[in-house]
C-alpha cells in the first residue's frame, strides 16, 4: 500500500496478518493480545489495557531514575580529567562544572515545556518534527543513526567494560581484547533486557539507579571528610591562569556537558509516562538538583586526594581517588562504577528505541520498526537497530575522539530543538502549555549551544569537519530514500513479513 506522511511519499508492506497461539513449556496459555494465565487459570496481562502496545508504565520514580540514571554513568569517571585538560586550572575546572550544571538545568526546563505541550514520545526528533517539518527530522534522525548514538553506546559500553575488569587484574594493565569482549557482553544484555519486559527494565533501572547514588556516595563522604579535616593543599592557586586558553574552553565544556547529558531522555518515552504534564517537569526538576550536587561535590572530593597531574595521568579517576584514600577497600569502586555504566547503557537504550519507533510510525523508517512483540509489548526491532553500529563503533577511535565527535553533533541539534521551542511561541501562540519557562531560558540555551559549536571550528576543527560532512549526507539520503523512491513493491512486502514473522511482532493496537 502507499503512504503519505507530512509530505511523504513512498512503499511499505502492508502488515501482515499474523494469529499466534502458543503454549509455553510451563503449561500455561498465551495469547496475541499479550494476556497469559497462571496456574491457578487467572489471566494476567503484560499490557495496562490488554492491547498490544506500550502502556503508560513510567511513574515519577521510574522518571527520575531514567534520568538520574542516564546522566550518572561514564561521565563523572572519565570526564574530570578531560575538563581538566582543557579548562586549564581546578578552579576553572569547577566553574566549568557549576556552568554545564546550570546549562543543563535550562536546556531540561525548556524540554519540560516541549514534552507537556507535544505528548509525543521521540525528543528530539519529534520535537523537530512539529517545528520544523520532516526533511530536518530526518536528517537529525540520520545523524542519530549513523554516528551519534552508536558512539554515545560506544563509550559508556568501552567504560564498562574497562571497570568491570579492573579488579581482576589489578594492578596490571588489562588488555584490550578482554575490554572489548566484556564491552560486547554488556551490549548485548543491555539489548536483550530492553527486548524481554518494559517492567523488568525499569525495574532493573531504579536498581541501577540506587546503586550508582551510593557509589557516588563513597566517593563525596570521605572526600569531604579530608576537606574538613584540612586537607586544602590540591585547591591552592586554584585560579592560576597561566594555562587557561579561550580556544580550549568549548572542549572542556563538550566534556562537562557530555557528563551532564541525559536529562533529554525522558522525553523520548512520554507517551509511557504517567501524568507527563505533571510527571516530565517535576522528575526533570528533583533529577537535575541532585545530579549537579553530586558532580560537583565529586570533583571537590576528587581534589582532596589527587592533585591535578595526578588527575591528568590517572586512566581511571575514581579508582586512582579510592586506591589512595581506601585501601583494599578500593576494590569495591570499579564494580559500583561499572554498574553505574551499566545502567546509563539500559537508560539510553530504554529511550532511544522509543525514537526509532515514533520514526517509523511517522514514515522515515521500515514499518517493522514500529510494531510491538505481541507477548512481551516491548518495540523488539526498534531496540535491535542501534546493535549492529554500535558493536561496529567498539573497533573505530578512541574514547575522547568519540567524545568531542558526538557532543558536536549532540549540541548542534539540541540547539536546533530549543530554537524550535521559540519558534513555535511564535507560529502556535495558542498550542496548550501546562508548563511555560519564562523566555529567556531557552534563548540563552540555545545562543551557548550555538556559541560552543562554531567556536569549535577553531578548536577541533577535524572533527568538527567531520560532523558538518556527516550531517550534510542526511539531505541526498533524504530524497534518494524517501521523496524520489520506486523501490519494489514486492521485495519490501516479502521483507516486511518475513521479519515479522522473525521477531513475532505486530502493528500496536490503537
Amino acid at each position: 500500500m502507499q503512504i503519505k506522511r507530512r509530505g511523504l511519499s513512498f512503499w511499505v508492506s502492508a502488515p501482515c496478518n499474523i494469529s499466534y497461539h502458543t503454549v509455553p513449556a510451563n503449561g500455561h496459555n498465551a495469547s496475541q493480545n499479550g494476556t497469559q494465565s497462571d496456574a491457578g487459570g487467572k489471566l494476567q496481562e503484560d499490557n495496562d489495557d490488554g492491547k498490544v502496545g506500550l502502556g503508560k508504565k513510567v511513574t515519577l520514580l521510574r522518571g527520575i531514575s531514567i534520568i538520574i540514571g542516564t546522566i550518572i554513568g561514564a561521565g563523572i569517571f572519565i570526564s574530570p580529567k578531560g575538563i581538566l585538560k582543557h579548562s586549564g586550572s581546578v578552579g576553572m575546572s569547577l566553574i566549568v562544572w557549576i556552568a554545564c550544571g546550570v546549562l543543563s538545568l535550562f536546556g531540561a526546563l525548556s524540554y519540560a515545556e516541549l514534552g507537556t505541550c507535544i505528548k509525543k514520545s521521540g525528543g528530539h526528533y519529534t520535537y523537530i518534527m512539529e517545528a520544523f517539518g520532516p526533511q530536518m527530522a530526518f536528517i537529525r534522525l540520520w545523524v542519530d543513526l549513523i554516528a551519534i548514538r552508536p558512539a554515545g553506546m560506544a563509550v559508556i559500553a568501552l567504560a564498562f567494560g574497562q571497570y568491570i575488569l579492573e579488579p581482576l587484574f589489578m594492578p596490571c594493565n588489562i588488555p584490550p581484547i578482554a575490554v572489548k569482549l566484556a564491552t560486547g557482553i554488556g551490549i548485548t544484555s543491555v539489548m536483550y533486557l530492553n527486548s524481554m519486559s518494559v517492567t523488568w527494565t525499569a525495574r532493573i533501572q531504579i536498581f541501577l539507579t540506587f546503586s550508582k547514588l551510593l557509589a557516588i556516595g563513597i566517593i563525596i563522604v570521605p572526600g569531604l571528610y579530608q576537606l574538613f579535616k584540612g586537607e586544602t593543599k590540591n585547591f591552592e592557586n586554584a585560579f592560576e591562569m597561566s594555562n587557561v586558553k579561550l580556544s580550549g574552553m568549548p572542549l572542556a565544556f563538550y566534556s562537562g556537558m557530555y557528563a551532564y547529558a541525559g536529562w533529554f531522555y525522558l522525553n523520548f518515552v512520554t507517551e509511557e509516562v504517567d501524568n507527563p504534564e505533571r510527571t516530565v517537569p517535576l522528575a526533570i526538576c528533583i533529577s537535575m538538583a541532585i545530579v549537579t550536587s553530586c558532580f560537583v561535590l565529586t570533583n571537590v572530593a576528587y581534589y582532596t586526594v589527587m592533585s591535578a597531574e595526578e588527575l591528568l595521568t590517572s586512566e581511571a579517576v575514581a579508582v586512582t581517588f579510592a586506591e589512595k584514600l581506601m585501601g583494599k577497600f578500593s576494590i569495591v569502586v570499579p564494580v559500583f562504577v561499572a554498574l553505574s555504566c551499566y545502567g546509563s547503557m539500559n537508560g539510553c537504550l530504554f529511550a532511544l528505541s522509543r525514537m526509532f519507533y515514533v520514526a517509523s510510525r511517522e514514515g522515515q523508517l521500515p514499518e517493522v520498526l514500529s510494531m510491538i512483540h505481541i507477548h512481551r509489548h516491548t518495540p523488539l526491532p526498534a531496540v535491535l537497530i542501534l546493535y549492529p553500529m554500535t558493536m561496529l563503533q567498539l573497533f573505530v577511535g578512541d574514547l575522547y575522539s568519540l567524545l568531542n565527535f558526538m557532543s558536536f553533533l549532540r549540541w548542534l541539534f539540541i540547539g536546533v530543538v530549543v530554537l524550535g521551542l521559540i519558534y513555535l511561541r511564535y507560529t502556535k501562540p495558542d498550542l496548550p502549555r501546562p508548563f511555560k519557562v519564562p523566555l529567556f531560558i531557552p534563548v540563552v540555551f540555545c545562543l551557548t549551544c550555538f556559541f560552543m559549536v562554531f567556536l569549535s571550528l577553531y578548536s577541533d576543527p577535524v572533527n568538527t569537519g567531520i560532523g558538518f560532512a556527516i550531517s550534510l549526507t542526511g539531505i541526498p539520503a533524504y530524497y534518494i530514500f524517501f521523496y524520489f523512491s520506486h523501490r519494489p513493491k514486492w521485495l519490501q512486502r516479502a521483507l516486511g513479513k518475513t521479519l515479522q514473522i522473525l521477531l513475532m511482532v505486530v502493528p500496536a493496537e490503537q
